[in-house]
């Protein structure tokens, strides 16, 4: 048996629990490069309880709706940034902890110029681009020993395709 889980579009307000929303939004914080550069500051809450941050490109294959759930991780030792490359939106699954186990999962997908930044130790489903294969900056922990952690759901979750956001 499966549960239904209906995705919305993503915003920075709803997905602030779990994480941060990366998009250029009204001003730059200043201009550099002698005024031809504006710099839109600090916009991702990178946190890493060791090692150092790293920059990796994935490739992934596309996913479609409806899609199944039937597993998030999460890396206690750092949080994990997605950077789209190739303007492919992403279907961003999300679950706040209840004594060690993901409750309450939400689905977001992502609009052209947003990428997420999840916060360490937040519940996420894997990398999941929808209707076309994508290409990715991923910004995370690379250090010794593991930082991640799984669990499987007995009834997975089924995402149906984005609804309109209130």
């Amino acid at each position: 048996m499966s549960r239904v889980l209906s995705s919305q579009p993503l915003t920075a307000a709803a997905f602030a629990p779990f994480g941060d929303v990366i998009e250029v939004s009204g001003v730059p914080d200043k201009l550099i490069n002698q005024g031809m550069c504006g710099r839109h500051h600090d916009l991702a809450r990178l946190d890493f309880t060791d090692g150092r941050a790293g920059i990796s490109l994935f490739d992934a294959k596309a996913r479609q709706f409806p899609h199944v759930v039937d597993m998030v991780e999460r890396h206690p030792d750092g949080s994990q940034a997605f950077i789209p490359v190739s303007g492919v939106p992403m279907l961003v699954i999300v679950a706040e902890d209840q004594d060690g186990s993901p409750v309450n999962l939400k689905a977001f997908v992502s609009q052209p110029g947003q990428s997420v930044n999840l916060l360490r130790g937040v519940w996420h489903g894997v990398l999941a681009p929808v209707e076309k294969p994508g290409r990715f900056i991923v910004i995370d922990r690379i250090g010794d020993g593991p930082n991640l952690q799984e669990h499987w759901f007995d009834d997975p979750f089924v995402v149906e395709t984005v609804t309109k956001a209130p």
